[in-house]
């Protein structure tokens, strides 16, 4: 018992206490936002119970991950890369369709349980690409590293949009650019890379993307064009944000909140607007943000560049989701179905979030070094 009580108390002396107390904090608002959704009968004690279990889970995950060398990850890089794309392509034969969701991304488990491979994937790749970035070292400005280096990233860019998830394919394109850039890649490149979206984005809009996908966006300009149809679930996270005005109508009051569609996941930030107001906004805003602010500290401690890569991508994922998350619960940012960080109800999306941050905390307590060494 004492050997227990000497590893816990070694552990918390090592692990990040404030990164783990600020994700804490973000479930434990998820699971007290679900709760008062069931109080009002929007959502069922299975979405309760399956973000609990997911949350402890994730946990778990994240302690057992941190205590293990990040490099270990990487020697088995093979392993894990035809696990999380095999699982992807079983969607393409055995995959079934959330609610609200436009492509057949999830497995069936049991108990009724959903699998999303390509939140798996994503760390995979956050793997695979940066061991790519460290083996190219220096060299990542010759032409022929660039071209390997765009064709490993339009990889699992291609596979999710194959399967029809735009949004995740967004989060893969978002997370290459954030590595590559943090890399050390030349202006030029990046210039050429704009110059191409110039061209790309008018032949994506006019010859690939579909007329649904085209009025997600044209919708933002104004929402009560089409309030019933297309706009309809923005405008009614936008009218219940307003309604909880500075403090919100609260948790768990006689007043019953606005029935929001898919608050529980997609729209769950249109929720904490009404029953937490303002204040309740910005709190969640500055927890979530200060999550991404450590990860981004744990990769300019990392010793090596692997262990940097790692965190740069990781708080890409975080930092695009928050962002594209509330934009859209703002209505100024078209609906791509992505959850917000730790707070969405979503097993798959809770689990690898802590898995990722376990490979940040990985990190911080297996190779740092000093701020001014």
């Amino acid at each position: 018992m004492k050997k227990v009580i000497r590893s816990v108390h070694q552990y918390i002396k090592d692990t990040d206490k404030i990164l783990w107390l600020l994700c804490i904090a973000c479930s434990a608002m998820s699971v007290i936002t679900l709760c008062s959704q069931m109080f009002y009968g929007f959502i069922t004690s299975k979405v309760v119970i399956t973000q609990s279990l997911a949350t402890g889970i994730g946990i778990v995950m994240a302690i057992i991950i941190s205590k293990m060398d990040y490099h270990i990850g990487a020697t088995f890089w093979k392993w894990h890369v035809v696990l999380c794309v095999g699982l992807v392509l079983a969607t393409f034969i055995f995959g079934i369709q959330n609610p609200g969701a436009d492509d057949k991304a999830w497995l069936p488990l049991p108990f009724g349980m959903t699998l999303q491979p390509t939140e798996l994937l994503k760390l995979s790749f956050i793997f695979t690409f940066g061991m790519h970035l460290e083996s190219v070292g220096e060299n990542i400005n010759q032409y022929k590293n660039v071209l390997l280096l765009c064709l490993h990233g339009i990889a699992p860019v291609g596979l999710v949009v194959l399967q029809g998830d735009d949004g995740t394919a967004l989060s893969f394109v978002v997370i290459f650019l954030a590595m590559l850039f943090s890399a050390g890649i030349s202006w030029r490149y990046v210039a050429a890379g704009f110059v191409a979206a110039g061209v790309g984005i008018p032949i994506l809009w006019n010859f690939v993307m579909s007329e649904n996908q085209k009025q997600r966006f044209l919708i933002l300009a104004d929402l009560s064009a089409d309030a019933k149809n297309i706009g309809y679930q923005q405008s009614q996270g936008l009218i219940a944000i307003g309604t909880g005005q500075t403090f919100g109508t609260g948790l768990f009051s006689n007043v019953v909140p606005r029935e929001v569609p898919y608050a529980r996941n997609d729209f769950i930030f249109s929720y904490i607007g009404q029953t937490l107001g303002f204040v309740g906004c910005l709190l969640v805003i500055a927890v979530l943000l200060a999550v991404t602010g450590k990860v981004l500290a744990t990769a300019g401690r990392s010793a090596d560049r692997l262990g940097y890569f790692l965190c740069v991508g990781i708080f890409a994922i975080l930092l695009f989701q928050i962002l594209a998350n509330i934009g859209m619960c703002l209505g100024i940012m078209p609906v791509i179905g992505l959850t917000l960080p730790f707070l969405s109800a979503g097993g798959t999306s809770v689990i690898m979030l802590y898995m990722a941050i376990g490979l940040v905390l990985s990190v911080y307590m297996n190779n740092k070094q000093e701020i001014f060494s």
